[in-house]
């Protein structure tokens, strides 16, 4: 039986849905989905949320969240610095991502590697990751374990210590990392590329892993006055989901990070995006690569930014024109015209800066890219001419609110979706009513967010392709 049946039994005897009991057990979980969105937003009934979290604030203004998933004795612990790669001064791109690195080292108690050693002896696994706007650090580990991992990202919250002697072996790490996903991937050459082009003065156009000349010249002195500016617990989240109650985990909270006393408030002052006037182009030519590609990135709206009651209509749009095989794109350039080998579309704005709407394609053998970003734009006019119609709307929230339900059976998924969005100024409130804003949206809202969002004057298009012979 999958492990959302525990979600849907207690749904299954509600009155208000009346259920018979002799259904067949298949269609039940074919239904699944359907009943539990069902009862989500049946009038009268209160709605459940998406992770049902509980959250407290700790005396040093530092926010915790606890998602409860007892079905496992496990937990996974989430430090999240709201700081990213946005927050880089000039010619600091990267330094963000470095720091990450140089967290792994010594702190004034314990040596380099021994945070990572203590991990893995009490059967963990940990990683981190660096965005634009967040970093976090997370262990996934057995529940009574915690409290260890807890006493070490505490520690290192305020006792990194770093020298020259592991700032340099990291920095060839770094660059390293850069060379294998970046150099090494014309894909990923072209994607900076456009970053670059699309923001005009936003910190979005600089890589999160940063420019390699920045890399190079990153010294200790700004490394370490970056870590004291953005390292402390009221500019800090932490998560922990799994089989844990906040009654539990409040005491902890307060024994490890409570104890750290709270810095000044973080004052950001990022540069501002000018309006926008000039669709761009950057062409990208390399011999590595095979198959030629088109990608269209649009600045769009966010949640946090610019006219937000586009947000949530252009999430709905990207699933109805973009999402997998019987998406819009996919059937009109793959299936039906053979244009293409490949399509889709995708939207993010969930970022405390610009969104970004992407359309991209790969042309069929033999089809000029001409001919193919001709097509792609005749779907992008229909969509801003006619919008979608009342079928695809329909569908396309089902898939999405099911998604919301399968959610909650992952360890790490609610930890992931709450922290990334506190860290960037979207609260709790907003992620557990995701499911009825999404179905909230209307067809004349994504007509309005389409016509707002495709306007190349707003956007790059990218093209990959050989190398001229």
């Amino acid at each position: 039986m999958p492990c959302w049946w525990t979600i849907i039994t207690p749904i299954l005897k509600t009155e208000a849905l009346k259920v018979p009991t002799s259904m067949p057990m298949n269609l039940l979980c074919r239904l699944a989905p359907a009943l539990v969105l069902g009862i989500l937003l049946l009038p009268g009934q209160s709605r459940a949320g998406v992770f049902n979290p509980e959250t407290f604030t700790l005396e040093n203004g530092m926010q915790v969240v606890v998602v409860n998933n007892p079905r496992v004795p496990a937990v996974t612990h989430m430090v999240w610095y709201r700081v990213g790669s946005a927050d880089e001064g000039p010619g600091e791109s990267g330094i963000a991502h470095f720091l990450e690195h140089l967290m792994f080292k010594g702190t004034k108690t314990r040596g380099p590697g021994e945070f990572s050693e203590i991990v893995a002896r009490n059967g963990g696994r940990e990683n981190a990751f660096t965005s634009t706007d967040y970093t976090a650090y997370f262990q996934t580990i057995a529940v009574d374990r915690l409290e260890t991992v807890m006493a070490l990202e505490a520690d290192r919250m305020t006792n990194l210590v770093i020298t020259p002697k592991e700032v340099e072996p990291e920095r060839q790490v770094v660059l390293e990392e850069r060379r294998m996903r970046t150099d090494n991937n014309p894909g990923a050459i072209l994607g900076e590329q456009i970053s670059a082009s699309l923001f005009l003065n936003h910190p979005y156009r600089n890589p999160i892993i940063g420019w390699e000349h920045d890399i190079k010249a990153l010294d200790i002195d700004r490394i370490l006055a970056f870590y004291k500016r953005f390292y402390r617990p009221n500019n800090a989240i932490l998560v922990v989901a799994g089989d844990i109650t906040a009654a539990k985990l409040k005491p902890l909270a307060e024994k490890y990070y409570g104890v750290i006393p709270a810095g000044p408030p973080v004052e950001r002052h990022r540069a501002k995006e000018p309006p926008q006037n000039s669709a761009r182009r950057v062409i990208h030519r390399d011999k590595r690569v095979r198959q030629p590609a088109i990608r269209r990135t649009y600045v769009a709206p966010g949640l946090m930014w610019g006219e937000k009651q586009h947000a949530y209509p252009l999430e709905v749009l990207a699933d109805i024109i973009g999402s997998g095989a019987s998406s819009r794109l996919y059937r009109k350039l793959v299936v039906e015209d053979k244009l293409a080998v490949s399509a889709g579309a995708y939207y993010s704005g969930d970022d405390r800066g610009p969104g970004r709407f992407v359309v991209y394609a790969s042309p069929s053998a033999g089809v000029p890219l001409e001919k193919l970003e001709k097509a792609m734009d005749r779907e992008l006019a229909r969509v801003r001419a006619n919008g979608v119609s009342a079928d695809e709307l329909a569908r396309a929230k089902e898939r999405m609110q099911a998604d919301a339900v399968y959610a909650r059976d992952s360890l790490s998924g609610g930890a992931r979706s709450l922290g990334s969005s506190l860290a960037v100024g979207i609260p709790v409130t907003e992620v557990e009513a995701w499911p009825e804003r999404i179905g909230a949206v209307t067809e004349g809202q994504i007509t309005l967010a389409a016509r707002y969002t495709f306007d190349d004057r707003r956007s790059v298009t990218g093209l990959l392709l050989p190398e001229a012979p």
